[in-house]
């Protein structure tokens, strides 16, 4: 092989991404608690239309996505025209990297921040620029400190993974209109169904011209598997994100299971009570027995142990009880174990295991 072959710029430092275990060997019927899927899963009325899709799978997905964008402006009261829809909120995220950053600039991040942010920005030869957060909580002035001439890009997600935790919107604004005039601010949405009332940014949006949020469709609408997420933002980024985005970069099963999904509003506010009731549960079951976490906001709480030890030894015994969790020392969280709030079995499981495993 030869050695003349390189990749750009950043490639190599990239360390692969780790999904959510799924798998526990020499077990069987595990019960998944580890990428924050919705244990309801999908609306019925998901599912019908994309078994519908099936009718069409030698057909070409529509390119311009319309009929997706005009259901998400509906609901949400949003413009059509300034929505972008792509395989998964991470692709959104690639995207503005891709037409926003490269060699010689700079991408801010959150220390506990989601992964793909620095992914992303090594894979456009950017330099990912990590800022502390505030006891697990986003900190802006940590933010606005860390820009410089170089920034072109803030993530951010709120709520925040795998923290749980969330700022509230006039900070926010704060940081929008703090961070320098060559840079743009992106709200990480993923998890903002989640919180009652919470437009995920979208009224910022509207009021800035640096402001681009991010949603997908894999978490409170049970979508995981199709990868369908969509963007935000001023006409002027969408434009260019536009002419980067593949035209026929989401499936057509995928469209029309998103569409119906974003139409089922009863079903979504379901999930969202559900979730919020067992969340609250497992929390303070937890927090019982010795194992506190932060107020999460989204769906899962991030469990805190006394050591690495401690928790890697939870995780062990876990497992051998078919309990699936995530060990998160890759955010730099070693103490830690992230666990998605499953349906009301599950729940009473994973602390019914942690409780014997504390001794108590």
């Amino acid at each position: 092989m030869t050695t003349a072959i390189r990749p750009q710029s950043g490639i190599m430092d990239i360390a692969l991404y780790q999904g959510g275990a799924s798998h526990v060997a020499g077990l069987e019927n595990v019960i998944k608690l580890s990428s924050n899927e919705n244990p309801l899963g999908p609306s019925e009325a998901a599912m019908k239309a994309f078994r519908d899709a099936s009718y069409d799978l030698h057909r070409y997905p529509s390119s311009d996505h319309r009929g997706l964008r005009h259901a998400i402006a509906s609901v949400h009261g949003l413009d059509p025209d300034r929505i972008i829809c792509g395989a998964g909120s991470d692709e959104i995220i690639a995207f503005l990297c891709q037409a926003y950053s490269g060699e010689g600039t700079e991408v801010l991040h959150t220390e506990h921040g989601f992964g793909m942010y620095r992914i992303s920005a090594l894979a456009n030869g950017a330099t990912p620029v990590e800022v502390k957060e505030n006891e697990r909580v986003t900190d802006v002035d940590a933010l606005l400190a860390g820009c410089t001439k170089k920034t072109r890009l803030v993530f951010i997600a709120n709520p925040n993974n795998p923290t749980g935790t969330m700022i509230g919107l006039s900070e926010i604004e704060r940081l929008a209109k703090g961070i320098p005039k060559q840079a743009i601010l992106v709200l990480d949405g993923a998890y903002a169904e989640y919180v009652e009332g919470y437009d995920g940014g979208a009224a910022l949006v509207e009021a800035h011209d640096n402001i681009v949020m991010t949603r997908t469709f894999s978490k409170l609408y049970g979508l995981g598997g199709l990868r369908v997420g969509w963007g935000y933002g001023p006409a002027h980024i969408i434009d260019v994100l536009n002419r980067v985005r593949g035209p026929f970069n989401v499936s057509q099963a995928g469209l029309n299971a998103a569409e119906a999904a974003i139409k089922d509003v009863a079903y979504a506010e379901h999930c969202r009570i559900e979730n919020a009731r067992w969340r609250t549960w497992m929390a303070d079951a937890l927090a019982e027995i010795g194992v506190p976490s932060d107020v999460s906001c989204a769906n899962f709480i991030l469990a805190r142990f006394k050591s690495k030890a401690e928790a890697e030894a939870c995780d062990d015994y876990l497992q051998t009880q078919g309990l699936i969790v995530r060990r998160v020392a890759g955010y730099k969280l070693p103490a830690c174990l992230r666990i998605t709030v499953g349906d009301e079995s599950a729940c009473r499981r994973v602390v019914h295991a942690i409780r014997q495993f504390k001794g108590d």
